[in-house]
């Protein structure tokens, strides 16, 4: 797993696609899809196209939660939500072929998702993000920390990937809590200049 993820998000002047070039372009290589409140129909088309993209740059991409549509276009994997197709479900349809993500929140998130063979961990959020409905509760360092020391206790050898709400200032911190990486979007499009923001987190991790 790469240090940096990005998750697409819109603003009222980026749209998901450009959002995804702008983190591209800024030299992350790990690019998730993610337009909860669109159709498959209405994914389809920006899947493709950002799976081009994906590759010319020769980065993962990860479409959140539309298992078919992953096998179907063959892009590299799914996230999946806590309320998205169970990772059990989503394994037999897509073989292991895919690389399957879950959403954690707890250590008891990160035991089922162990169970079910997940091949990583989104994890958080670790503040408030307003990026996200529905928002679990809030982490912070202590709550990294926490599932992190029971996964090494359990021998759970899963890469935890934190997001929600981290900018470039927690990135030192976070990274000591022994989590792989790190997830980010809203931080990346609220700057002035996104590409060398999305470079400048890439670095400093």
């Amino acid at each position: 797993m790469v240090p940096i993820q990005f998750i697409t998000h819109h603003t009222s002047t980026i749209s998901h696609e450009e959002s995804a070039m702008l983190a591209l372009r800024g030299g992350c290589r790990w690019i998730q899809l993610r337009m909860k409140e669109a159709s498959e129909e209405e994914i389809k088309p920006i899947a493709r196209r950002l799976l081009a993209q994906c590759r010319k740059f020769g980065a993962t991409f990860i479409i959140d939660d539309h298992v078919e549509l992953v096998k179907n276009i063959e892009a590299d994997g799914v996230h999946l939500g806590k309320n998205d197709m169970p990772l059990a479900q989503a394994r037999q349809v897509l073989g292991e072929g895919f690389i399957i993500g879950g959403t954690a929140n707890t250590i008891e998130d990160v035991r089922r998702l162990h169970r079910e063979s997940a091949d990583y961990i989104g994890c958080g959020p670790f503040r408030f993000t307003e990026t996200k409905t529905n928002l679990s509760p809030i982490l912070g360092l202590e709550g990294y920390r926490s599932i992190i020391t029971e996964m090494q206790k359990e021998g759970i050898r899963l890469p935890v990937c934190a997001i929600g709400g981290i900018t470039l200032e927690d990135i030192p911190d976070l990274l000591n809590t022994g989590v792989n990486g790190i997830a980010v979007s809203g931080a990346i499009l609220r700057s002035p200049n996104p590409e060398k923001m999305m470079n400048d987190f890439i670095h400093i991790a």
